[in-house]
């Protein structure tokens, strides 16, 4: 089985496959000061039972991805292991400024959107920060455009207002909120939801000067329900993208 670790800002999200199938998945924080041991102890308590004989790895915070390397030496240097950076095939083409600047979560999400949905296609990642990533018809990574996340926003507006507090993230039964709770739902679930619409509106307008299909549009990441049932532009929701990729990205490096 392989096991697959997509290691975010805010959360690690781990999945293990049985050939194309994903038989479970998992949701933890990440923690950038947990050692290799530690990250060791926290991942066999969940996979105990499962026969692991592959793990593809992603990961966005450098200190995790360094103590993962040791955890790899240590207890998984018998099995093939794919890490998704410099060197590794993706069969994705970056047609950006600066190639190195791309996270490798948004590369994985490239892959796994054209392979399941043909391009062109949008990926709108709801984690930390909220990515919108844009790939061609041919499954090129075309750029795309980055905004500050759901909950980091609600946390800094609580921070920086003194009559303003954290709320629960729900969609609140109306638009015009009749008390404080209300107007901060509101705001953040249908301002975040018209920021989306608005860039996928302005990015296809883009995309139908070269192609002549409008994209897929296809949301993913932990803060995607919140939004996928009030965008008026988001097609799918597909919560395992990342890990699709990955083991897609693990079997093109067999």
């Amino acid at each position: 089985m392989l096991l697959t670790i997509d290691v975010g800002n805010t959360n690690t999200v781990l999945g293990i496959f049985k050939g194309d199938e994903l038989e479970r998945s998992w949701r933890v924080k990440t923690d950038p000061r947990s050692t290799a041991d530690e990250l060791w102890l926290q991942y066999r308590s969940l996979v105990d039972g499962y026969a692991i004989t592959g793990l593809s790895i992603c990961s966005t915070v450098p200190a995790t991805l360094r103590e993962l390397r040791t955890m790899i030496d240590d207890y998984f240097s018998d099995i093939r292991v794919t890490i998704v950076e410099p060197g590794i095939k993706t069969g994705v083409p970056l047609l950006v400024d600066n190639p190195k600047e791309i996270g490798a979560d948004r590369i994985v999400n490239t892959l796994a959107a054209h392979t399941l949905y043909g391009g062109p296609a949008i990926v709108v990642d709801f984690g930390t920060s909220t990515n919108l990533d844009v790939v061609s018809p041919k499954g090129e990574f075309l750029g795309g455009a980055l905004a500050p996340g759901i909950e980091i926003s609600v946390d800094a507006l609580a921070a920086r207002a003194a009559q303003l507090r954290k709320v629960e993230l729900v969609r609140p039964k109306n638009v015009i909120g009749k008390n404080t709770v209300e107007a901060l739902q509101s705001g953040t679930i249908f301002g975040f939801a018209g920021q989306v619409d608005g860039l996928v509106d302005r990015i296809s307008a883009e995309l139908l000067e070269s192609y002549s299909d409008a994209p897929t549009v296809i949301a993913t990441g932990g803060l995607a329900p919140l939004i996928i049932g009030v965008s008026e532009t988001i097609d799918h929701h597909e919560p395992d993208l990342t890990l699709i990729g990955l083991r897609l990205i693990h079997e093109r490096n067999a």
